[in-house]
């Protein structure tokens, strides 16, 4: 029996990765940060993104949702070409992906109920009290307790901020979320409990998550793989163990190191 048309059409779309970019270059000014930059992030997966200070990590991330203006290549996100996409294919989008920010950018003067619905009051016609049930529901699930809701963010602690923070970025029920440094400025139990929030909410929300980080702990507890950035491009990609057994002289130092080989150990 022939397979329904509608099945291989989901199943194609299962197939498609979630975001595509091939032969990217972006910069500022005279400076190019990615110079020919490939790269696949498949459905439903973690993807660590990684690369000595100045690679372009957060410049990558920032070109793919449209914050730095790239020079040239192409970027699909489920399957749309950003480049040809009208302003309403771009809104829908937008629309799937939710984004946290290195340092939160919360906005200092609303309450952490009204950064979460931030993005509901511009993509919704919710109802107050809808948008009140939504942020709490939110909060809920980044592990706050209700009394966050009321606090301002500079009552808030440190993970308290990537919290409220994620809460925002999930507020429309995204497919995709953005995570540039969650664990900086974490302390290591701080950490691990985003790692474990993360993981949490990818296996409940189906979730695919694009997060640039620095953190070797983070990169062998939470990322199914891991791109590598480096002179411009990826210098290599795959798991955690393909990684550590890279050739590449910034590979072998960083995934060999000492704090790597501690980290190593602390997954058996």
């Amino acid at each position: 029996m022939a397979e329904p048309a509608s099945a291989r059409a989901i199943a194609a779309e299962q197939a498609t990765p979630v975001i595509r970019v091939r032969g990217l270059a972006a910069g500022f000014g005279d400076k190019l940060v990615l110079k020919n930059v490939d790269l696949d992030v498949r459905r439903g997966e973690i993807l660590g993104v990684v690369g000595a200070s100045g690679t372009g990590k957060s410049v990558l991330l920032r070109t793919i949702i449209g914050l730095v203006p790239k020079r040239q290549g192409r970027v699909e996100v489920f399957g749309t070409d950003m480049d040809r996409a009208d302003t309403d294919q771009r809104q829908r989008v937008e629309r799937r992906w939710g984004v946290l920010f290195q340092h939160g950018a919360l906005f200092s003067s609303l309450t952490v109920k009204q950064n979460i619905q931030v993005p509901l009051r511009e993509h919704t016609t919710f109802s107050p009290r809808l948008m009140d049930e939504v942020a709490m529901l939110k909060l809920e699930l980044v592990g706050l307790k209700p009394a966050a809701a009321d606090l301002y963010p500079s009552e808030l602690s440190g993970g308290m901020i990537k919290r409220a923070a994620l809460a925002r970025s999930i507020a429309l029920d995204p497919d995709l979320i953005f995570l540039d440094e969650p664990t900086s400025g974490l302390d290591p139990i701080g950490a691990q409990d985003f790692d474990e929030l993360i993981l949490t909410l990818r296996r409940t929300l189906g979730l695919t998550v694009f997060m640039v980080t620095h953190d070797l702990d983070s990169l062998a507890h939470a990322c199914d793989r891991i791109a590598a950035l480096g002179d411009g491009a990826v210098l290599a990609e795959g798991t955690i163990a393909e990684m550590r057994r890279a050739t590449h002289p910034w590979l072998k130092a960083y995934f060999g190191g000492p704090r790597a080989r501690a980290a190593a150990g602390a997954e058996v």
